[in-house]
């Protein structure tokens, strides 16, 4: 099972709206609250920051790497920038969150645009560990649509 929302159908309050009940059914390993907040973070920057439309895809990973995956694709090349805090309320704060609540991010530049793509993997009950986040730089043909769940 996935879920897509793009601008045409969707805002963002859907956006976390979609995220939560999915997580809820599919993702129960899953943070709520982090997965919520992350999409909302990336679907906030792609209205924001870029001109036109915005995709949401969530999906879930399985195999040996099994865990949850949220696309967001929109129509501007450029990159997320990672800014300083501003504590008066004028932003900097969205990629730092991304990057710290998530296992992994990718930014997959696209003809139309770019997709960022982040991950949370499932970790089973006896292991702690967090994966390091690194933000890679991946060209198109190295990521396909991937698995959706069942």
């Amino acid at each position: 099972m996935e879920v897509v929302l793009d601008s045409r159908k969707g805002d963002i309050s859907q956006a976390r709206e979609v995220t939560a009940l999915y997580v809820a059914r599919s993702c129960p390993w899953a943070d709520p609250d982090d997965v919520v907040l992350v999409v909302s973070e990336l679907v906030t920057n792609a209205v924001r920051h870029t001109t036109g439309w915005w995709r949401l895809q969530i999906r879930q990973m399985r195999g040996r790497r099994h865990g949850l995956v949220v696309d967001v694709d929109d129509a501007s090349g450029e990159e997320p920038t990672v800014r300083a805090p501003d504590i008066t309320g004028a932003g900097g704060h969205g990629w730092h969150i991304v990057r710290r609540l998530t296992t992994g991010v990718e930014v997959v530049p696209r003809p139309y645009g770019k997709t960022v793509r982040v991950t949370w993997a499932s970790l089973s009950r006896n292991d702690n560990r967090r994966t390091t986040h690194r933000t890679r730089r991946t060209s198109p043909g190295m990521l396909g649509t991937g698995p959706s769940c069942a």
